[in-house]
């Protein structure tokens, strides 16, 4: 419970609390009737040393559906308490400066993470590296404002001559640090959303049997006939941490049905938008014909390993296991490389927020090296700046984006 009247609920249901922040069993019992609800354990947090910054107090109860349900009736009748919205205790504790808006959303990405590095980004948000960062850089920033206010207010003063060239070389190096984080800021959402693999090949190449390797599970129905995959499959799976969305698809060729045309134009446009592409083949030369374009990092394999001979180029066999970890390997070995380069912005309101600031740093420095700059020009760019920083860590102009945050969260949380 939080809120103002948590401590007196508390009281009604357990008698006298312990000592702040210590555990003591209490017999919790209705307050209208004295029925013993439960035997729990009871803890209070005053203000403001709570989660929320409120009266908080935890009834660490035995988890029955019965003891919660009856436990959560009598609280739910009492004058004063209503049944938290999702997310309300985090939104509270936004709103009475316990955390800031990054924080929150790490919290929510902690609460969805699948994964160890999902579970470490969502960690350094919670930690507060956002803040961290957009703190420094607007230090930075209203040092720089300071001194071109100075020159706009004190122009007919004697003001030293190396002023503007402190503010543009401050200014290059907040923008600098702005633009690496911002650099990252794409890696680090596909890390939280999940990487996407495509299978690419021509039809009964082997994807969907290699898939099943892949994944360790039948996830996809496999044919002799070309042609079985219509639509995009997606397997979900966990490669060293990282989570990974296997897709398998139709088999790439000219013609076949209306149905199947259908599903080839979606399988190139799926894996055209993939984070990483393995090809599968028969031979090499194979990959022009497919109408999907081969990046640097993507993986060429040929397919049926088990049915020819060792050679130059990798080899796979879905159906006895040939190759399967040396492709996984590899595939492992490209995500860390991208995971490497990762920033701590994993949301895109948070890249936004960046971008904005970068923006309009560049146009303050710009004008910085005008012939003549206008530092009153220069002046508003940085408190644009300044403004997009406060976005960042949910200082000013949040509400619109609180909802969107709060709706993925448990109830109370």
């Amino acid at each position: 419970m939080s809120g103002p009247a948590a401590l007196t609920a508390a009281k009604s249901l357990a008698g006298e609390l312990g000592p702040p922040r210590q555990a003591g069993l209490r017999r919790l019992r209705d307050p209208g009737t004295g029925e013993t609800l439960d035997q729990a354990l009871v803890v209070a947090y005053p203000a403001p040393g709570s989660f929320t910054g409120e009266d908080v107090v935890e009834f660490q109860v035995h988890g029955s559906p019965a003891v919660c349900r009856s436990l959560l009736a009598v609280l739910g009748g009492m004058e004063g308490l209503r049944v938290a919205e999702p997310g309300e205790f985090t939104r509270r504790a936004l709103l009475n400066g316990r955390l800031d808006l990054p924080q929150v959303e790490g919290l929510g990405d902690l609460l969805a993470a699948e994964t160890a590095a999902q579970q470490r980004q969502a960690l350094r948000l919670m930690d507060g590296a956002i803040s961290g960062l957009a703190a420094g850089w607007r230090e930075e920033l209203v040092r720089c404002l300071a001194h071109v206010e100075a020159s706009i207010d004190f122009a007919d003063e004697e003001l030293p001559e190396d002023i503007l060239r402190f503010v543009g070389g401050t200014l290059g190096s907040v923008r600098a640090a702005m633009r690496a984080e911002l650099d990252g800021a794409l890696i680090a959402e596909r890390l939280r959303d999940g990487f996407e693999v495509a299978l690419v090949g021509r039809p009964n190449v082997g994807k969907s049997t290699l898939l099943n390797a892949l994944a360790r599970r039948e996830a996809a129905l496999t044919s002799a006939v070309a042609g079985t995959t219509r639509d995009v499959l997606e397997v979900r799976m966990d490669l060293a941490g990282m989570p990974v969305t296997l897709l398998d698809m139709a088999g790439l060729r000219a013609g076949g049905g209306r149905v199947e045309s259908l599903g080839i134009a979606r399988a190139r446009d799926r894996a055209t938008r993939a984070d990483v592409r393995v090809f599968l083949v028969n031979e090499p030369r194979e990959v022009e014909g497919l109408g999907v374009s081969r990046e640097a990092e993507d993986l060429l394999v040929l397919a049926k390993g088990d049915l020819r001979p060792r050679g130059d180029l990798p080899a796979v066999s879905g159906l006895t296991g040939q190759g399967v970890d040396q492709l996984l390997r590899s595939l492992t070995a490209v995500l860390e490389a991208r995971v490497a380069g990762a920033g701590t912005a994993s949301h895109r309101r948070q890249r936004e927020a960046i971008a904005l600031a970068v923006q309009r740093v560049e146009a303050a420095g710009a004008e910085m090296r005008a012939v003549e700059p206008r530092v009153e020009l220069v002046a508003e760019e940085l408190r644009a700046a300044l403004r997009a920083l406060d976005f960042l860590v949910g200082a000013v102009d949040v509400e619109a984006v609180l909802d969107v945050v709060f709706q993925s969260f448990c109830l109370g949380k």
